[in-house]
């Protein structure tokens, strides 16, 4: 006891020594950093937007007239095929006016061809008769004037004479101009010609009125919305459904118009439906606006889908990440190395002679997880990332590396 006791001031003299040796040791190598080194990897500078799905175009169905809906025939979210009845309206007036249509039709082409077979027959006859009896006059007129030459009768018959072949031949007058009429291209004919035409368009007018109260689908697609039910008035001009038409499916974003200069058409991309956030899908960029959106510094592209889920749909919000550029060997570090990022002045804290020094650098492509570096660093040095804390340049430190992340992506 007396030796521990006799020993105890110097143990704790030793103790001191080494914590003042050891506080002495660290503060000469400098504190353990995480830092990570440049590397060489693949890189794609990606533009993050958020849009829609757009439907390759919206038909707005409606009613020319009024009238109350007898039958809705489809229901929101139904593919209806062109040419498919949607809504029936109450057509029992249009009916009868086509029947009462179609009964002129008939009353015409029996008048016409009353025109055509029996008038043109009666006419003809008449006109031969006519003929007959002014030939007959003429030689009776002959006669009388030989027989009152000769003194066998008189002045008077031979007067009665004259005026029967007068009469005779107004009645052939009159018989061919019956004749001509009732020809082809005679004014009764040309008259129950265009009656029958006319009784012919009154029909399809008629018929025309019948079709408009039946509201077919003009394209394939879906239904996106209806605005009308059995027993509703109608109202013409009013929207009654909305189709979505079949075809290519396209999405609808606004990146920032920074962004304008590196947008090209053909461009990849890779979506996803907020909905739906596990599953993606490609794109490519199809179309660029040609002008900005001033009120919001945007410009609009299209993207087109050439393989779409079946669970999208029209209008659902999507998010797409859009390659503006991309590089398969490029210098590389994690974008939390890099001070001031988004400046015109970046630069890193590398590690030299295990002190801290500041590195001015020129970045290129900024990926998701990785940042370009195309002057001012090395393949392999080593940089500190941000997230060590604070430290003074000039200072010592002890890098501790870390393993590179995997690019993402690509």
């Amino acid at each position: 006891m007396s030796r521990l006791r006799k020993a105890g001031p110097w143990l704790l003299s030793a103790a001191v020594a080494l914590l003042v040796a050891g506080t002495a040791v660290r503060a000469a190598v400098g504190p353990a950093v995480p830092a990570h080194a440049a590397t060489r990897s693949p890189i794609a500078h990606r533009v993050v937007a958020t849009g829609r799905v757009m439907p390759p175009a919206r038909v707005q169905l409606g009613s020319t007239v009024l009238g109350r809906a007898r039958h809705v025939l489809v229901a929101e979210g139904d593919r209806v095929k062109a040419g498919q009845v949607l809504i029936q309206l109450d057509d029992a007036e249009a009916k009868a006016a086509v029947a009462q249509a179609r009964a002129g039709v008939a009353q015409a082409g029996a008048r016409s061809s009353v025109v055509r077979q029996v008038t043109s027959l009666v006419a003809t006859e008449s006109l031969q008769r006519a003929r007959n009896d002014l030939d007959q006059a003429e030689r009776q007129h002959q006669r009388m004037q030989q027989l009152h030459a000769s003194g066998a009768v008189t002045q008077e018959q031979l007067d009665d004479a004259w005026r029967a072949l007068e009469n005779a031949r107004s009645q052939k007058q009159a018989a061919e101009a019956q004749a001509r009429s009732a020809g082809p291209s005679g004014g009764e004919s040309l008259a129950a010609s265009a009656s029958l035409s006319q009784a012919q368009a009154n029909l399809l007018g008629a018929q025309a009125r019948l079709e408009e109260t039946r509201i077919v689908a003009s394209v394939d697609g879906v239904v996106l919305s209806r605005t009308v039910e059995p027993g509703d008035v109608v109202q013409p001009g009013k929207v009654l459904m909305v189709l979505a038409r079949d075809g290519d499916t396209q999405l609808s974003a606004h990146p920032d118009e920074k962004n304008l200069s590196a947008l090209r058409l053909g461009q990849r991309a890779e979506a996803s439906a907020d909905a739906f956030p596990d599953e993606r899908f490609e794109a490519k960029v199809g179309w660029i606006a040609p002008a900005v959106d001033p009120e919001r510094g945007t410009i609009e592209v299209k993207l087109s889908v050439d393989h779409p889920p079946a669970y999208l749909r029209a209008d659902m919000t999507v998010s797409i990440n859009l390659d503006i550029a991309r590089k398969s060997d490029a210098l590389v570090v994690p974008p939390d190395c890099v001070r001031d990022l988004n400046t015109d002045h970046p630069w890193v804290m590398l590690v030299e002679s295990s002190r801290v020094v500041k590195r001015p650098v020129r970045l290129g492509l900024r990926g998701d997880a990785a940042v370009e570096v195309l002057d001012g660093l090395e393949e392999g040095r080593l940089v500190v990332p941000s997230s060590a804390g604070p430290l003074s340049l000039g200072a010592r430190i002890r890098p501790r590396p870390l393993a590179p992340e995997a690019p993402r992506g690509l």
